[in-house]
């Protein structure tokens, strides 16, 4: 808590009811609990509010999916290529198989759609190029 440890946070409170004084301490004490209810009162309506408007409830949430802790690059990436991989060929496994499976991706391969051709548009002879004045 702000790098207060225990011994330091007794002196603080000490020093804080020393300065404040008897007289004061019951003021300050009802305008802390008053501090307190307001600010609960305030984050059970940002809680209601966020289920009225999103929809979900907040207890409902599964935080640990959210936490960045959580992410490992190798594990997604690893996952993104096995889920897309055909069943593998196993080691025992007639060749023949093999070269059915290669030829089917040399044939996914040809029938691709070939890359469209780049179209350049060129003004006609003796028009300027637009130029901005504004441009920097």
């Amino acid at each position: 808590m702000f790098g207060i440890n225990g011994p330091e946070f007794f002196l603080l409170l000490l020093i804080g009811i020393l300065v404040i004084g008897p007289q004061r301490l019951p003021e300050y004490t009802q305008k802390l609990a008053n501090l307190v209810k307001e600010v609960r009162r305030m984050a059970s309506g940002a809680r209601e509010q966020i289920k009225e408007e999103v929809g979900i409830d907040i207890d409902d949430v599964d935080w640990k999916k959210y936490d960045p802790r959580q992410y490992d690059p190798r594990r997604i990436i690893k996952e993104a290529l096995l889920d897309d991989d055909p069943k593998p060929v196993s080691a025992g496994a007639p060749a023949a198989v093999a070269a059915v499976s290669g030829a089917a991706a040399v044939a996914a391969a040809d029938a691709a759609p070939a890359r469209p051709q780049r179209v350049v548009q060129s003004l006609p002879a003796g028009e300027a190029a637009p130029f901005d004045t504004e441009a920097t």
